[in-house]
């Protein structure tokens, strides 16, 4: 597919020459590897061998370098015979990397990553987190907020915060639930996340609807209760099926569908020791919008409150 040894009228790929196999590599930041004048498919395959054997930072998945290649290859813009889809060229590169278990697709970026058919693990590259909107971000950001304004804690959850985390590469998502508060322990969620060491991190949310605050206006009455099951869910143990052991929340993450204002954290850090405000982390609704976004996290489904109250109102009983 490299040299693009097909027939012309049906090869999905471009033909490369001697210096234009050169120049393909030079794109894959691989600047070494100089067509010696030898046969150009035996040359490419001692190549692929070489790239292939370099160490991989992904257990599942192949070199760093191998996958570069892959992109440049499958570049939309190299196309041939067929639309900027590229379906014919993507169809004969996942019949042969299917033999090791891989699979190549196109991202939203329009870039070709790698995935592992048996693990799920993909090389789709992490985005830029801080950075500004595209329009069509702004408007399912836009759509977003206006879920969010009218769904219920365990809505929010279920809908946007799962889904959430679950795109940000965080493990077992388990949602506590408010059907048997005594079995929460001030948590709602609790997940976990590997990090580059093997070791493992875990986490307890707290979810709430609407604006923290801490004024005489509203005396407390939201933070204190945050305070109150913030303690809980750092002194409780959760248990991880996985290990088939007990362990302790490293950090808890405070999660509103509001603000949180200053004197909000303010009153709450005053409250917990050095060790305890270390553990804290909050996310308000701004934090929540520009992550479903960012991560392209498939929007909740619509609403459908309004059409469950009309057809209670239409019973006739």
């Amino acid at each position: 597919m490299i040299c693009g040894n097909f027939d012309e009228s049906v090869s999905f790929f471009p033909y490369r020459s001697s210096s234009y196999l050169t120049q393909f590599f030079e794109d894959c930041g691989l600047e070494k590897y100089v067509h010696d004048g030898t046969t150009r498919a035996h040359w490419v395959a001692e190549v692929l061998k070489e790239i292939e054997a370099q160490p991989s930072d992904c257990q599942h998945l192949p070199s760093p370098s191998f996958r570069t290649v892959i992109q440049v290859l499958m570049d939309r813009a190299d196309r041939k015979n067929e639309d900027t889809d590229r379906k014919g060229a993507l169809n004969q590169l996942n019949a042969s990397l299917a033999r090791d278990g891989l699979e190549a697709f196109y991202a939203d970026d329009n870039c070709c990553y790698l995935r592992n058919i048996r693990t799920g693990t993909q090389s789709h590259a992490d985005p830029v987190v801080n950075r500004a909107l595209s329009m069509d971000e702004l408007q399912r950001r836009n759509r977003l907020e206006s879920f969010i304004n009218h769904v219920s804690e365990d809505e929010l959850t279920e809908k946007v915060l799962l889904p959430l985390f679950q795109a940000l590469r965080f493990n077992r998502v388990s949602i506590a639930g408010h059907k048997d508060k005594s079995m929460e322990f001030g948590k709602d969620v609790w997940m976990k996340f590997c990090l580059p060491t093997g070791h493992w991190l875990y986490f307890g949310l707290q979810v709430k609807c609407g604006k923290l605050d801490a004024t005489a206006r509203s005396q407390n009455k939201n933070i204190a209760e945050i305070y109150r099951q913030t303690l809980m869910m750092l002194g409780h143990e959760i248990f991880d099926p996985d290990i088939n052991k007990k362990k302790l929340v490293d950090h808890a993450i405070i999660v509103t569908s509001g603000e949180i204002t200053k004197q909000a954290k303010h009153w709450l850090g005053e409250r917990l020791d050095a060790s305890q405000r270390s553990q804290i982390i909050f996310m308000d609704r701004s934090d929540i919008l520009h992550l479903f976004v960012i991560h392209q996290v498939p929007m909740p489904e619509e609403d459908k409150s309004e059409s469950k109250s009309l057809s209670i109102d239409n019973t006739p009983f």
